[in-house]
């Protein structure tokens, strides 16, 4: 099992995502990005904004989440 952070993806926060793929670390992360936009979280609605920015152009969108992924892969796995 691996940790990454809200911040370590992109996000606003320090709350941490604990899993065993990048796959479920992505997708517990886009729920908890989801949660702070219903509630209107003013940090995450700007970290949203520059991950908008990314959308805009594919190539830069696909080679953010390779670093992530590479990110990820790179981690020691937790105690």
């Amino acid at each position: 099992m691996k940790t990454m952070t809200c911040n370590q993806l992109g996000g606003a926060c320090e709350k941490e995502f604990k899993a065993n793929t990048f796959e479920e670390i992505e997708e517990m992360s886009k729920r908890h990005g989801m949660e702070m936009f219903q509630k209107g979280d003013e940090a995450h609605l700007n970290a949203m904004k520059n991950m908008k920015q990314l959308m805009t152009t594919p190539d830069a969108l696909k080679e953010w989440f390779a670093s992530k992924r590479r990110e990820f892969n790179s981690l020691s796995e937790d105690e």
